[in-house]
């Protein structure tokens, strides 16, 4: 005897319930609040404010330093312009939080599953979507 399996429902839900945009909005503020402790240390080794110098080193040694320093606070600031946009991201997921928008995708217009949500708390396209790029 054949047993028929039940199909998924598929989501007809237009946006998420303020219940699960609060859930989205804890961990986005959580994933903020990392990424600007981060921004914040890329900024201070650029800015040599977290220095451990070699000013009482030889001289040999303060050259090779400071070809390193030099490809190091390169690295630092590459890291820092992403860690922002990273953090302009985020915010901006906030914004769409508040205007009644998040979650939804800017292709298709159905919402992102909110397993690519939470992987992925910024985005604004559906696997779909952004396969289709």
């Amino acid at each position: 005897m054949a047993t028929k399996t039940k199909a998924a429902p598929v989501s007809r839900k237009k946006k998420y319930t303020a219940k699960e945009l609060k859930e989205f909005k804890a961990l986005i503020m959580k994933k903020l609040e990392k990424a600007k402790e981060e921004y914040e240390l890329f900024k201070g080794n650029i800015s040599g404010l977290d220095d451990h110098g070699t000013d009482d080193t030889s001289p040999t040694f303060k050259v090779l330093e400071e070809g390193s320093e030099v490809l190091s606070k390169e690295e630092n600031a590459q890291l820092a312009v992403r860690q922002k946009k990273f953090i302009g991201h985020l915010e901006n997921a906030l914004l769409r939080i508040q205007n009644g928008t998040y979650g939804i995708c800017r292709e298709t217009g159905r919402l992102i599953s909110k397993e690519r949500l939470k992987a992925v708390p910024h985005a604004t396209l559906s696997i779909e979507a952004k396969m289709a790029q």
